[in-house]
């Protein structure tokens, strides 16, 4: 089966372009004009990926997106922007965004992103190892994505999930930053830096639940994951 991609975007002439080219790269693509019938079609329809226009009319990008997180968190979604603006960008990343594209852009760079994107969510669904964590109050269970304190549980994104995971695994050791950039995110730039730094404050907001743990910025390395033993 094809992987199937929801591509919500205003301009016709682009949207036929995008929707042809990846349907010759063997991609399923529903093409719809806005934002309210792209979240029709997602609450009818199961999809892979998400390729939203931020600036669409009836309902944005950014609010579309929430919408969608609201109902998978695990879904990847890349942003189409004109606004190359820093603040747009990361406001996209704090809805849970996994990649964005500003126009004007290649076809071949926007297959090479969602490309990147599918083998990092293949290499997750195959990943063996350990699934649940214990730290400090938190049980944390990686393949549904929730941490539980004290009975109380948190639903996290993949974004969070992932990096809380990759500090877990790190242990004792620095979980080094150019490492989980590409781990994580795919490749290291500014913007997934900027978009990695607001995880880890997403992250420090959910654990202070236990002031006992907490994520330490070890300047110019990484972050490290510090909690008391459990013997």
């Amino acid at each position: 089966m094809n992987t199937k991609i929801l591509l919500c975007e205003d301009d016709t002439n682009l949207g036929s372009l995008l929707s042809e080219y990846l349907m010759a790269k063997d991609y399923d693509v529903d093409l719809l004009p806005d934002g309210e019938q792209g979240y029709q079609a997602f609450l009818e329809n199961k999809y892979d990926l998400c390729i939203l226009d931020v600036m669409m009319p009836q309902k944005d990008g950014l609010t579309l997106a929430s919408d969608i997180r609201k109902k998978d968190t695990k879904i990847p979604i890349i942003f189409l922007t004109v606004k190359a603006l820093k603040q747009d960008i990361l406001e996209g990343f704090k809805i849970g965004a996994d990649d964005y594209i500003t126009k004007p852009f290649s076809m071949e760079e926007l297959l090479f992103r969602i490309e990147a994107i599918l083998r990092r969510v293949s290499l997750q669904k195959l990943q063996m190892g350990v699934t649940e964590y214990k730290f400090g109050k938190f049980l944390f269970d990686c393949q549904k994505q929730v941490l539980v304190c004290e009975n109380e549980k948190t639903k996290l994104t993949t974004k969070e999930s992932e990096m809380l995971r990759a500090l877990l695994q790190s242990g004792n050791q620095i979980l080094e930053r150019n490492s989980a950039l590409k781990t994580i995110w795919g490749e290291v730039t500014y913007f997934n830096a900027r978009s990695m730094d607001v995880y880890i404050t997403k992250l420090r907001k959910i654990l202070q639940k236990d002031p006992e743990v907490s994520i330490v910025n070890i300047h110019g390395k990484g972050y490290k994951i510090v909690y008391p033993s459990q013997e």
